[in-house]
């Protein structure tokens, strides 16, 4: 245990650069971090470095394991199984896809239109942005270990339960007409080298930061002003304990954010600790990757009203229930 401990404060939670910025804010600039300003600086620096060399790292690797899974390999898979087996092999497909919401309904189109299950498709739309390696290695190092580990199999139950349901519905008529009549071409399985699996690997990275690098600094803004600026009584009187709505409230302030895991966290990070419970957390960060608004709108070109409300709907109650019941726990963590 204190092997496994001192690999996870060095490697995850990057106790060495963290002394490293301590020592140059208050031997550089003077600034203690213990104070406002000084503590400000430590936060957004550190957590900024931590979370680029972590997303660098874990889409590297999760790219090059995703390299082995090309769309016609996936729908080749996924195609001959059905039922409950179907939506968890289509939610723990999603755990190894696109990072955001928005990435991943292209892959949903492409899903769709091969005709596979419904359910299967918005099981991994769910659990696409949601819950991923990088998701719980990145929660790891942030909250320890027993929370990243809740956090996936929450959003994995959800993404089986989601998609079980909608399949169950027969909504198969609420997809667009577009999307049906698309034309569906098999492919050759294509057959990488090891250098070409690296290099789409190193691609991946590159295209993921150029689009979430700033996402990624307003978040660790965000929770530098939380962490450092905001009374602890303010974030109480919102979504703190003695607030019977603080699950809701965080369901309704993550919808408008457009962010993924690597933005999402150090705002996560500044909640907790300030003392909000975990349940609120979670709520908040599966709030802010599976109903950001930004990817509502693209979903509503693909999916009719009443899929995209059954969509939302179950999705939010989920959240929902997801929230208290681990609040009703928070003695737990």
């Amino acid at each position: 245990m204190s092997l496994f401990s001192w690999l996870n404060d060095q490697f995850l939670r990057m106790e060495w650069l963290s002394t490293s910025i301590q020592l140059l804010v208050e031997e550089i600039f003077n600034l203690p971090i213990n104070e406002r300003l000084g503590g400000s600086i430590h936060f957004f620096v550190y957590d900024t470095i931590k979370i680029f060399i972590l997303m660098s790292v874990l889409i590297f690797g999760i790219s090059y394991i995703q390299s082995y899974f090309p769309p016609e390999r996936t729908k080749k898979i996924l195609g001959g199984i059905k039922g409950v087996k179907g939506n968890i092999f289509g939610a723990l497909l999603g755990t190894i896809t696109p990072f955001c919401s928005c990435s991943s309904i292209p892959i949903f189109i492409g899903f769709t239109t091969a005709r596979l299950p419904l359910g299967i498709t918005f099981s991994f739309l769910i659990s696409s942005p949601m819950v991923d390696l990088a998701s719980f290695l990145l929660l790891s190092s942030f909250f320890g270990v027993k929370i990243a580990t809740i956090y996936v199999l929450v959003g994995l139950i959800l993404a089986v339960i989601g998609g079980t349901i909608i399949d169950k519905l027969q909504l198969e008529k609420q997809i667009q007409s577009f999307v049906l009549e698309g034309e569906h071409v098999e492919s050759e399985l294509e057959q990488l080298t090891y250098k070409e699996r690296i290099q789409y690997s190193i691609d991946e990275v590159k295209g993921i930061f150029r689009k979430v690098w700033y996402a990624i600094l307003i978040g660790v803004g965000i929770g530098a002003l939380i962490h450092n600026w905001i009374p602890q009584s303010i974030i109480e009187a919102f979504i703190g304990e003695g607030n019977p709505f603080s699950v809701l409230i965080a369901t309704v302030i993550g919808i408008p954010i457009y962010a993924d895991i690597f933005g999402t966290l150090p705002i996560a990070e500044a909640l907790f600790g300030k003392g909000v419970e975990v349940g609120t957390i979670l709520t908040f960060m599966m709030s802010v990757t599976a109903l950001s608004l930004p990817s509502l709108i693209m979903l509503s070109k693909v999916v009719k009203p009443k899929l995209l409300a059954t969509f939302i709907t179950i999705i939010t109650i989920g959240i929902v229930i997801i929230g208290y019941t681990f609040n009703s726990l928070d003695f737990l963590f």
